[in-house]
């Protein structure tokens, strides 16, 4: 999992495209990344919790489930319809839109997982998320997100080759997605997905960017626009691969 399509003004067409959104949970693998989310939501006492970029919903059904009051917002429309399929009970508040949208304030907690942090490619991009979140949480509420650390090169990996995935999913079929860097002019990194619906011979392609910020680079830009940097640990699913950041709002 890689990414989420979430901060550019069109989302990604892994996100956003009709046919794409249905099978990205099928095609993403286990998200066993999310429980340590669960952990620090514990950990800080959080009851109302923002997920930014929430795609299809994974992390904020976990966190509903767990009794707590979960707003989930996106831009890719397609995405946010998986994730309300997915809320049988109706808990959660679905948000079209991005973290400048969100009307709603006092959240003990705003959360961004799978690499959305990165999604941000122009500093002025960035700079408008942390301001819309801290607007959005209580004083002394806390963001939390994970970026992948620049001097692992998780890109040499990926261009190593191409690296292709076949799975049959219900209701659809059999589904191949092909993966491949395709351009690295760092802090950038550009990749494809290419996808091939067996059943009636659909490709359908998404593009994506992310840029790879150091950690001085996050926390600098985290203290200039109203945030104090907590704590910053290693992601327990990926060791040495990526910072998770613990900030809280300053009043």
């Amino acid at each position: 999992m890689l990414d989420h399509g979430y901060g550019r003004r069109v989302p990604d067409a892994i996100f956003s495209h009709p046919r794409l959104a249905p099978v990205y949970d099928a095609l993403d693998g286990d998200r066993d990344d999310l429980t340590s989310y669960l952990d620090i939501a514990d950990e800080l006492g959080a009851d109302r919790v923002l997920d930014i970029g929430c795609g299809t919903g994974c992390l904020a059904i976990l966190m509903a489930e767990s009794g707590r009051t979960v707003v989930g917002v996106d831009p890719a429309e397609a995405s946010l319809e998986v994730a309300k399929s997915k809320d049988r009970t109706g808990k959660i508040t679905w948000v079209h839109g991005d973290a400048t949208t969100v009307s709603m304030t006092n959240f003990d907690l705003a959360v961004m997982t799978g690499n959305v942090a990165q999604i941000f490619l122009a500093d002025d991009e960035w700079i408008r998320t942390l301001q819309g979140i801290r607007a959005a949480l209580r004083p002394d509420g806390y963001l939390v997100f994970e970026t992948r650390r620049p001097e692992r090169r998780a890109w040499d990996e990926w261009a190593a080759g191409v690296v292709q995935l076949a799975v049959d999913i219900p209701e659809v079929g059999a589904v191949e997605r092909r993966f491949k860097v395709t351009d690295v002019s760092l802090p950038f990194v550009s990749f494809r997905y290419v996808y091939r619906f067996l059943a009636d011979g659909a490709v359908v392609t998404s593009d994506s960017t992310l840029r790879f910020r150091s950690r001085g680079e996050v926390e600098t830009s985290l203290v200039a626009h109203g945030y104090r940097v907590l704590d910053v640990r290693e992601a327990p699913d990926r060791p040495g691969r990526e910072f998770v950041f613990i900030a809280q709002r300053t009043t």
